[in-house]
């Protein structure tokens, strides 16, 4: 009896203390800080199974396996080979779940193949929200949980950690977590190590002590005390980091760093600026703006102050420039009568030079720039149109620059006034008469940077208008002639004439006074051409085969006249002659008009009766071919051949002009040659004293001389080798292996013929969804046999120009010799491996006989790091530029640079 008793003490010693751990666990969380790897172990499970206050679920929980499910008397549901738990918007997928019947508890675990290696982990996801783990335990009514070996993407970097818990507001509380943009999960390049981190899902990662990794080695005295990360679906205002550095010419530096503003969804702006510790500094402003269906434009303004060497010193320089660029374009959608764009381009001439942010400035090297800004206006059911133009155009060699502002036009499209509104019958002969009229007002000045605001709009401005009228019809006669005459006529209105005198220490006229007024200066002609298209056909013989079917042969001539008066007479007054005596003493008559530079010119002097002709030739050959499905191809032998030449009747001497021939041949789909030449009609002469040739009035044919001479040609050849050459000549085509691989989604459209950047995208543009844990990596492309496939893709470009033109004099042969000028450039690209890229592009000067510039271009992707070495070998501007840094956007400050300047290797002394 009493050992009853004593048992039932005992038992109810055991009893007190179960119940005591309940109570003190229960209204705590359902989900403790550590877990044992079986539910049915788990005494909270137990806990949230008779909990006094037990509380239903909202929605029903449905549950799935592939393999199969077995039920406990437990109320324990096991679910095996792929589970899937669904409850609201909450998804939970994993190799093996267990879940409670009675309560809201779930843990998923991932599973083991034969051979041990691990697949199936679990995958939570809730809402936009996706956490893939190792092992899950998760609390449907309190929606907590406690997760292990977590993976989570949170904007473009991922988040690991060992031990995670999750809270009814899906912020996850980390313990020894790691952040990096590297898609190594298990094994990530490099990282930065968070002791305790709190996330906020889309939104930011709050850390305790954080330091940096890479390659498991732990960098100490990179870290800091805490850290914030802040994640945004939509763009936003921030902070833009510097880049520091030195130079020998400007000392150490803070660039590229300010503020960015996000100012709309339209337009944005950041502000930058940079400082020199030897006193340079600068201040920028970039903005990009867009609406769609109406405009989009960007605009970027900059102003430098750059000091060189001591001061005091001789070497001592001080600049300061500025540059604005902004461009504008108008959506063709937002209105079809208007339209306004822009092209702004426009700096001091010293600002390139010394805008050396980046390895080598492409514009320190240009000695011309536009600008340009656009406003065209067309009417509905009208012919005219207003166009309005702003031109500004720079020379940085001697800062001169040139405005055209503004520079209106009004067109009118051709009509044909007689024309009946409601004809009846046959079309008359006037009806056929059409004309157009165009008119120009422009006002521009040429002049020097730093007096381009002190110029005066009247004094130093030019300004004129222009009005030209075409008329013109065009009749057929005997059914094949087509006869075409006009009558044009152009008018120019200035605003002043300057008179000249004979300058004898100038040896020249030089301008004497101006006058300001409104002057008339115009001209008119009228012409008529005849033109018809002949054709020849030759067969060959039958003895010579049937290969060639027919050889066609279009021939087109022309002959047009037009006569002018001489608008050099004294009754018109746009020319004026000036008598002086040089320094010989002899009297001298110079002509000229007190219009000469003026922006529209001045009418030709003497009287024109000019007769031109011209031809033009093509010549097809049609031969029998299988590859086509008609059985026949054109192939074309001759594509152009015109002649041209002119004869003015009217003239004193002179009358024949030089002979103009153009040819161009189709040698392949790729590849035109033209050819545009002029031949020389006249001989020459060659004045001892002043040692000056001169032109002859004797043709060269009755000198027996020829037809004429060769004056200027050129052409330009350019051709692209790579993969594809070779096996096109000597492959037959495409071999099986590309077919193959083209059928199945290779690349064949990237533009330099290497392989594109892997981004993780499927065809459509969407992302590939794969899991985070345990994914395969790639091995490689593989042929239809199962073996890997090694390509090492490369192009060769190169475009060589020629041109021949009249050199220097020879007096002995009476000839210009000839001057040859050729120009080269090349520049080509390799894919040695996958991750290894190498470009160039190089001039080479044939006057020198050495390459005159060169940049060199060397990538190696590191898989989340990007390596990038540029380089100029030869010329004056020899540097250097080597940087590696986290190929994400994120960490972009992540880097190591490392660069010289072009002005570190020259030679000052």
């Amino acid at each position: 009896m009493k050992y009853r008793l004593l048992i039932i003490f005992i038992l109810s010693f055991l009893g007190g203390t179960s119940l005591y751990s309940q109570r003190a666990v229960a209204p705590g969380d359902s989900i403790p800080g550590a877990v044992s790897e079986t539910a049915q172990q788990d005494s909270t499970a137990l806990t949230d199974s008779t909990a006094h206050k037990k509380q239903g679920l909202d929605a029903v929980v449905t549950y799935s396996a592939a393999d199969s499910i077995v039920m406990t008397a437990g109320n324990w549901a096991y679910l095996f080979g792929d589970g899937n738990v669904k409850y609201q918007q909450i998804e939970l997928t994993a190799e093996n779940i267990e879940m409670n019947m009675d309560s809201s508890l779930v843990f998923a675990k991932f599973g083991l193949d034969s051979i041990g290696q691990e697949f199936g982990y679990p995958l939570f996801k809730d809402g936009g929200e996706e956490y893939e783990s190792k092992t899950m335990r998760y609390n449907f009514g309190t929606k907590k949980g406690y997760i292990t070996d977590v993976i989570t993407q949170q904007g473009e970097g991922y988040v690991t950690a060992g031990r995670t818990k999750k809270m009814d507001n899906d912020v996850l509380n980390m313990v020894g977590g790691k952040y990096t943009t590297c898609d190594e999960h298990e094994h990530p390049h490099f990282y930065i190590q968070m002791t305790k981190a709190k996330v906020r899902p889309k939104k930011n990662i709050v850390t305790g002590p954080v330091y940096l990794v890479f390659e498991d080695v732990p960098l100490y005295p990179l870290g800091l005390p805490f850290c914030f990360f802040p994640f945004s679906t939509t763009y936003s205002s921030g902070i833009i980091m510097p880049t520091f550095g030195d130079e020998n010419a400007r000392g150490f530096f803070l660039r590229d760093g300010g503020y960015y503003f996000a100012l709309s969804d339209y337009i944005d702006l950041a502000l930058t600026g940079e400082i020199y510790t030897k006193g340079s500094w600068g201040l920028a402003a970039r903005s990009s703006y867009r609406k769609r269906y109406r405009f989009s434009g960007n605009f970027d303004a900059s102003y430098l102050v750059t000091r060189l060497g001591d001061k005091g010193l001789p070497d001592y320089s001080l600049a300061k420039d500025f540059k604005i660029r902004w461009t504008h374009t108008q959506d063709p959608k937002a209105n079809p009568y208007q339209s306004f764009s822009a092209s702004v381009n426009f700096s001091t001439s010293s600002y390139d030079r010394n805008n050396t942010n980046s390895l080598f400035n492409m514009d320190a090297t240009q000695n011309t720039k536009g600008s340009s800004v656009n406003f065209t206006q067309r009417f509905p059911n009208n012919p005219f149109t207003l166009s309005a133009t702003m031109n500004i155009n720079q020379r940085s060699s001697d800062s001169s620059i040139s405005v055209t502002l503004p520079d209106i036009s009004v067109t009118m499209s051709r009509i044909f006034p007689f024309k009946r509104k409601h004809a009846v019958g046959a079309e008359r002969w006037y009806e056929k008469i059409s004309m157009s009229y165009t008119g120009y007002l422009r006002n521009s000045i040429d002049t020097k940077e730093n007096l381009l605001f002190k110029s005066n709009i009247i004094k130093d401005w030019k300004n004129a208008m222009q009005h030209q009228i075409p008329v013109s019809a065009t009749f057929s006669v005997l059914k094949y002639l087509n006869i075409s005459p006009s009558f044009n006529y152009t008018e120019r209105w200035y605003t002043s004439k300057t008179e000249q005198e004979y300058d004898l220490q100038q040896k020249r006229m030089v301008a004497r006074d101006t006058t300001y007024g409104f002057y008339r200066v115009y001209n008119f002609d009228a012409s008529v051409s005849a033109s018809t298209t002949l054709y020849g056909f030759y067969k060959p013989l039958p003895f010579l085969g049937d290969k060639v079917q027919m050889i066609r042969h279009r021939f087109e001539p022309s002959v047009s006249l037009s006569i002018a008066p001489d608008f050099g007479s004294s009754r018109f007054g746009f020319f004026e002659d000036y008598t002086f005596r040089d320094e010989y003493g002899q009297n001298q008559t110079v002509t000229y008009s007190p219009f000469d530079g003026q922006m529209f010119g001045v009418p030709s002097r003497g009287k024109q009766g000019l007769v031109s002709f011209s031809v033009n030739n093509n010549i097809e050959m049609k031969i029998r071919t299988d590859k086509d499905s008609t059985g026949v191809r054109k192939i074309s032998l001759i594509d152009k051949l015109s002649l041209g030449m002119n004869y003015n009747m009217a003239a004193d001497s002179f009358k024949w002009s030089d002979l103009t021939v153009g040819l161009r041949l189709k040698f392949s789909k790729s590849y035109t040659l033209n050819l545009n030449m002029v031949f020389d009609t006249y001989t020459y002469g060659y004045d001892e004293m002043t040692g000056r040739p001169y032109k002859i009035d004797k043709m060269r044919w009755s000198s027996g001389k020829g037809i004429g001479r060769l004056r200027s040609t050129g052409t330009s050849f350019s051709y692209t080798f790579n993969n594809e050459t070779f096996n096109k000549l000597f492959g037959g085509g495409k071999s099986k292996s590309d077919s193959q691989n083209n059928s199945s989604g290779a690349d064949t459209g990237n533009e330099d013929g290497l392989n594109p950047e892997e981004d993780g995208t499927s065809e459509d543009g969407q992302k590939s969804g794969g899991r985070l844990l345990g994914k395969k990596k790639e091995a490689g492309e593989t042929d239809a046999d199962g073996y890997l496939v090694s390509k090492i893709p490369w192009s060769l470009s190169f475009n060589y120009g020629l041109n021949l033109n009249y050199g220097t004099f020879n007096p002995k042969k009476m000839e210009y010799n000839y001057k040859l000028t050729h120009s080269l450039s090349f520049n080509g690209n390799i894919q040695p491996t996958k991750n290894w890229r190498f470009n160039f592009n190089a001039t080479y000067d044939f006057d020198t006989k050495k390459i005159s510039y060169m940049t060199c271009n060397i990538t190696r992707d590191l898989h989340c790091w990007q390596m990038t070495a540029s380089f100029i070998p030869v010329g004056p501007y020899k540097s250097y530029s080597f940087s590696i840094a986290v190929s994400s956007s994120l960490l972009k400050d992540l880097k190591l640079d490392k660069r010289s300047n072009y002005r570190d290797g020259q030679q000052w002394y």
